[in-house]
Formats: structure tokens, C-alpha cells, sequence
């Protein structure tokens, strides 16, 4: 299979952004469990007003899709953001969270065979420690529960971003700009608990900027790194939404998933049972069964799909 200059282009900008993305994620939960409303918002932010100077040119650029058209989206998309930022508040692991995210290549399926009719040929945490009280079980299955929830809302969103293409043509920089634009107000109901944590997160350790030898809040340095990586990350998945369908957009990110999970082991040293190597194998070898990556050369291709 021949790829693409800007399908290699945006794969990159996925496996770097993405990946620098959680790690930047991992070393901002450790120091503030609780500061994903704070992360959601400033990525959205910046996403936004990087959108409204170079994609919407300051409002005089015409849409291509209309707003209406847009409302479905730009609610799924922000409530896997939020969802998934915020389930740290529920001391879900980090390693639980990127294994359960790794399952939506599966999801991905399920809601691709029901909504777009597609079918293909299938082959023939540590909450459960002594100590944990039934409070944070509790806490902890409602934080599963909200990325399980999210996980399948992400999986149609991207169906939904399929079906928007077919009917208007390939404008993901657009799309990327209106999905960040549009829930900022909604943002406005989370200002109690952003502005908390803005707050810890200035009166927390700093760190001496080499040459310059200004102190600035750690937080703060992690965030603008997970801001900008996530830029990255984000902009190259909608631009490979332009190039691939949804389930092979669903598996390249799920591979990225693995080589975080991966990674997060190894660096961060989290903890890491026969359960958790369990539910990863599963899960990401699923992900390759599903999308037939096993099959021999020579296997017939599936069409790629056509545009009204």
C-alpha cells in the first residue's frame, strides 16, 4: 500500500504530538490529579485562537460546512475532551486510562457496521489494593464508567467527521478551528474548579528557566508543553481524517496509545499487574485483528470509500 506524502506527514505529526502530548499529560496529572479542566480549557484556547488568525483569518474566510452541521460534533468532541481529562479527578491510573482508550478501534467497529453499513471478514488498576474503601471504588467505576462513555462518543465523532467530508469535501483545518471554538463558552461552567487549580498550579514548585534565570511554575511549564504537543497531535489526526477512513485513523491512534502505554511504564515506573498486561494484550491485539493487519500480501484490498 502506497502512502501519501501528507498521510506519512500527518501519521508523524500523530505518533510525535501525541505521544509528547501524554507524557507532558502524565507529569501534570502527577503534580495535580485534579487539573484537567485547567488542561482542556487552555487547549482549546490555544487551538482556537491559532484558528481564528491563520484558519478563519480573523472571520473573513467562508466556511465550508455550516454551523448547524457542525452542533453534533463540536458536543461529542467536547465531552470526550473534558471526560477524558477529567476522570484523574477519580484516581483512575494512567495506565487504565490509555488501556481503555485503546479499545476504541473496537468501538470504532461496532458503530462503523451499524451507522455506514460496513462490514469486514473476522478471523476464525490498582484500585482493588487492600485499603482501597467502597467511597473510592466507587469514585474509581465512575471514572471508568466516564471513559467507556467517552470512548464510544469518540468513535462516532469520528464517523461523524467521515459522513461531513463526503458531503462537503476535505476541510479539516475548518473543522479543527469550529471544535475548539465553539464549546469555549461552555467553559464557563467549570471556572470554579479551573480557576482552583490556575491557582495551585502558580503557588506550586518552580523551576529556574536556564540562561534567563527567571523562575516560573513547573505546572505551567508542563502545560504550555502538553498545549502545544497537543496542537500537534490534534491537528494531524483531522488532517489524516482527510486522508484515511475513521477505523484507520481509530488504529494508528490506537498503536500510538500502545507505544505511550509503553512508554509510561517504563519511565514513569507505574505500576503495571498481570491484569493490566492482560487487558492490553487483548485490547491491542484486537486492534490488529480488526483491522487485518495479519492479512497475507496479496489479500484483496477493501475499496476506499466513495464521496457523494
Amino acid at each position: 500500500m502506497q502512502i501519501s506524502p501528507r498521510c506519512a506527514l500527518a501519521i508523524g505529526g500523530v505518533l510525535v504530538g501525541c505521544c509528547s502530548g501524554g507524557v507532558f499529560l502524565e507529569l501534570l496529572v502527577k503534580l495535580d490529579p485534579g487539573i484537567g479542566n485547567l488542561v482542556t480549557a487552555a487547549q482549546f484556547a490555544f487551538i482556537a485562537l491559532e484558528g481564528l488568525i491563520f484558519t478563519s483569518r480573523l472571520g473573513q474566510a467562508q466556511r465550508n460546512i455550516s454551523l448547524r452541521d457542525y452542533a453534533l460534533l463540536v458536543a461529542m468532541f467536547f465531552l470526550t475532551s473534558v471526560c477524558n481529562n477529567y476522570v484523574f479527578e477519580f484516581k483512575v491510573s494512567m495506565t487504565l486510562h490509555m488501556i481503555i482508550r485503546g479499545g476504541s478501534l473496537i468501538s470504532n467497529m461496532c458503530l462503523g457496521t451499524i451507522i455506514l453499513k460496513k462490514s469486514r471478514d473476522l478471523p476464525g488498576h490498582s484500585i482493588g489494593q487492600s485499603g482501597a474503601t467502597d467511597a473510592d471504588v466507587w469514585r474509581w467505576l465512575v471514572g471508568v464508567t466516564l471513559l467507556v462513555l467517552a470512548l464510544f462518543v469518540s468513535s462516532y465523532m469520528g464517523i461523524t467527521q467521515e459522513l461531513l467530508y463526503r458531503r462537503h469535501g476535505k476541510c479539516a483545518r475548518e473543522a479543527l478551528y469550529y471544535t475548539h471554538l465553539l464549546p469555549l463558552p461552555a467553559f464557563l461552567l467549570m471556572h470554579d474548579n479551573i480557576r482552583t487549580h490556575w491557582r495551585l498550579a502558580c503557588e506550586g514548585e518552580t523551576y529556574t528557566l536556564p540562561l534567563l534565570g527567571v523562575a516560573v511554575p513547573l505546572i505551567l511549564l508542563y502545560l504550555l508543553g502538553n498545549v502545544l504537543t497537543q496542537h500537534l497531535c490534534i491537528s494531524s489526526v483531522y488532517a489524516l481524517t482527510t486522508e484515511c477512513s475513521s477505523l484507520t485513523v481509530t488504529l494508528i491512534i490506537t498503536l500510538r496509545k500502545f507505544i505511550s502505554l509503553v512508554f509510561s511504564i517504563v519511565y514513569f515506573r507505574n505500576p503495571f499487574t498481570i491484569y493490566h498486561w492482560l487487558g492490553s494484550v487483548m485490547v491491542f491485539v484486537g486492534t490488529l485483528m480488526f483491522a487485518d493487519v495479519p492479512r497475507l500480501p496479496g489479500s484483496r484490498r477493501a475499496e476506499p470509500l466513495k464521496r457523494d
